[in-house]
């Protein structure tokens, strides 16, 4: 009977790890043939049946990176408009957060709602008004149009998420803040910041990334090649009206991962901390 049992949960083990090796392999694939993609000749991508393994090899995709300066210009405005879009993000979301996690006031939870409705609109019926406004404002093909377009629609999300990390302190750090003589810009600064460091690094990585692959404001809002962002910059380069670059797109595109992937390996333990500061702190 028992080794009945044992094999019953044998099975249900292998079924179960090849389960998650199945869809692991589903979801890593798009992934490999990116990278695969990369190093294979233009030539050979498009042969009939498709090779999963890359039969010749070349680096020459990559080098088109460096072949023209407009190139790794696509890559320093998109590093530009992301960092500046942080900057701003946190710079605003920090300060309303905390108020709306320590204070009560009027309409607090009306004021909570329209904020969040921001996302409720298409970025594209948003768009056809921004434009207007931009051209009579002068924002149309600077970093700084981008940036606050950018930091409108991140800054809800930010807004709640920094607003849960400062729920989870309690109110006491700031009753025993305020009898040590600290003000509330001191109290936020000195002693509930350095608490929510994993949530400041959350945001941050999550308004780099939505920065970093926008697509429609910046083909809308940057008009000329200098100032392109990298995913415009990658679709108007490589994908003509009669043929397209696969490779030198999938080099480009594996080289604009890479900041993502290395952010979350340096920050993935204070992302991590994020994800169960509730837990620990509630």
């Amino acid at each position: 009977m028992q080794t009945y049992k044992k094999k019953r949960v044998s099975i249900r083990s292998i079924i179960k790890y090849l389960t998650v090796i199945i869809l692991v392999a589903i979801l890593l694939f798009p992934i490999y043939w990116m990278v695969v993609s990369s190093v294979t000749p233009s030539n050979f991508l498009m042969s009939l049946p498709p090779h999963l393994l890359p039969i010749k090899t070349t680096l020459i995709n990559y080098s088109k990176i460096f072949a023209r300066p407009q190139y790794v210009r696509f890559f320093i405005n998109s590093f530009v408009v992301s960092g500046g879009t942080v900057l701003l993000v946190l710079v605003i979301s920090i300060p309303a957060s905390y108020s709306f996690s320590r204070f009560n006031f009027a309409f607090k939870n009306a004021i909570m709602t329209s904020i969040m409705s921001v996302q409720m609109f298409p970025i594209v019926v948003i768009l056809i008004s921004l434009y207007t406004f931009y051209l009579q404002w002068g924002l149309i093909n600077t970093y700084r149009g981008l940036i606050l377009a950018d930091a409108v629609f991140a800054l809800p999300l930010a807004i709640m998420l920094m607003k849960s990390f400062f729920d989870t302190l309690p109110k006491s750090l700031d009753e025993s803040a305020r009898i040590d003589g600290a003000g509330r810009f001191q109290t936020l600064f000195r002693v509930l910041l350095p608490l929510t460091l994993p949530g400041i690094i959350a945001v941050g990585i999550y308004t780099f990334l939505s920065s970093w692959d926008d697509f429609l404001m910046a083909l809308t809002i940057m008009t000329t090649d200098t100032m392109k962002t990298l995913p415009v910059g990658l679709a108007q380069s490589f994908m003509g009206e009669y043929a397209h670059d696969y490779g030198g797109l999938m080099a480009f595109s594996v080289a604009g991962s890479l900041p993502i992937v290395l952010m979350f390996i340096f920050f993935q333990r204070y992302m991590i901390e994020g994800l169960t500061a509730g837990a620990v702190k509630g």
